[in-house]
């Protein structure tokens, strides 16, 4: 009787790229097919963004997602590269919205070509997510993906009117976080089980583990605003205090701050600006607010990997479990 040999389970990030290297090669050439346009401008600005870098997490969790539920066909190439044309639209509109000027250590494609630009292609990557989607054909998958673009930008206006609100409450971040991030990672589990013809319950299952990774994705994000060096963050440190962008740390360093810090944290979110950046990490860490924002990632990291239990055991399974590490420790 012949042995076969137990399948080897992805360890860390670099074997779970090798597990999805030809999936993700696929959906990059179907990206770049279909990004082509007789409009010189909009090649241009969706090379740049979509060509600079980033390791296409929401993409590589529906492509798990579909295998790991028994998807044998094609179309999950197909909802990847949709996946990403919508997070990239959102990427564009965002940077305009907060006038960052990097994204992925570049800078943003509105401090190249302009605002109006950038605003325009963004929606040129929402109309062609659209047509990919009526290509595909099945209602449920449109559902899905329309809904999600709505409660994208929910989130988004949500987020505009909470800027420079230092009296947000926890339950409205999480509110502005899950609208804004973690539904299109819900939605990219998801239609990785509807795609399989899954369970109603193993399709919940799905959505649960991706919202919950987005949520702890989104929180270490806002962490390493304040923590990480320029490099690792692509973006500038302190962002998002120069924006009025109120995460969970400085949710916490208010409850927690005496009432001299406290003051000082209101009076650099009302500014929006970042010149007092030592001060507000100073505060941060007197308060432990950045430990503590990790912590509840990490909660809900751990969270989002017990529901992975909805799933037979593979390679996709475990590759998506060592998702949950990446996205709270971004040096794995």
């Amino acid at each position: 009787m012949s042995h076969v040999p137990a399948p080897v389970l992805p360890a860390s990030l670099a074997d779970v790229l090798d597990l999805t290297a030809a999936d993700r090669q696929a959906v990059d050439t179907l990206i770049r097919k279909r990004l082509s346009s007789d409009i010189v401008l909009v090649n241009q600005i969706s090379e740049y963004i979509i060509g600079s870098g980033g390791k296409r997490l929401r993409p590589m969790v529906h492509l798990l997602a579909a295998r790991a539920a028994g998807y044998p066909g094609r179309d999950h190439l197909q909802v990847a590269a949709i996946i990403e044309f919508i997070h990239t639209a959102t990427l564009l509109h965002d940077d305009v919205v907060d006038e960052s000027s990097r994204r992925r250590g570049k800078e943003t494609a509105h401090q190249v070509w302009g605002n109006a630009a950038s605003v325009l292609v963004g929606d040129f990557l929402y109309s062609r997510s659209f047509q990919l989607m009526v290509e595909i054909d099945r209602m449920a998958v449109m559902s899905i993906l329309a809904n999600t673009t709505n409660t994208i930008a929910e989130g988004e206006v949500l987020q505009l009117m909470q800027m420079g609100n230092a009296d947000l409450s926890e339950r409205d971040y999480f509110q502005v976080i899950s609208d804004k991030t973690a539904c299109l990672f819900a939605a990219s589990a998801r239609l990785g089980g509807v795609l399989a013809g899954s369970s109603p319950a193993r399709c919940e299952a799905l959505a649960r583990f991706g919202l919950l990774l987005g949520q702890a994705f989104q929180i270490a994000d806002d962490v390493l605003d304040y923590r990480a060096d320029d490099e690792t963050l692509g973006k500038s440190l302190g962002d998002d205090l120069a924006e009025g962008k109120v995460t969970l740390p400085l949710i916490l360093a208010l409850e927690r701050a005496n009432p001299d810090q406290r003051e000082l944290l209101r009076a650099m979110i009302a500014d929006g600006g970042s010149r007092q950046l030592d001060q507000a990490c100073a505060i941060l860490a007197d308060t432990a607010a950045l430990d503590d924002a990790l912590a509840q990632a990490h909660r809900l990291a751990e969270e989002a990997r017990s529901c992975l239990d909805e799933l037979p055991v593979s390679p996709e399974r475990a590759a998506l479990s060592v998702l949950t590490d990446y996205a709270v420790d971004r040096s794995l």
